[in-house]
């Protein structure tokens, strides 16, 4: 694994985008500049977040998401743990 994580990524096992490993490291996301914590998804060459918006869900459990375009920059807060 590399040090920066990759250009997709997405919570939701569900999605060819959901990589363990590097959910493991403890990604975090910078989005125009300031910190997220509510980020289900994110996309780095395309420009956008999903967000979950409050507790709400859909009608099949998944959390309710807004999409966001802007700076996407996501790092590794743990940066020494390798799994």
């Amino acid at each position: 694994m590399t040090d920066m994580p990759p250009d997709r990524l997405s919570v939701d096992p569900r999605s060819p985008y959901y990589d363990e490993a590097a959910l493991a490291r403890d990604v975090g996301i910078r989005f125009k500049g300031v910190e997220k914590t509510n980020v289900e998804e994110y996309c780095v060459s395309e420009n956008w977040v999903r967000v979950s918006v409050g507790n709400s869900k859909d009608r099949r459990g998944n959390p309710l998401t807004l999409k966001l375009t802007g700076t996407v920059e996501p790092y590794f807060r743990n940066p020494s743990a390798q799994p």
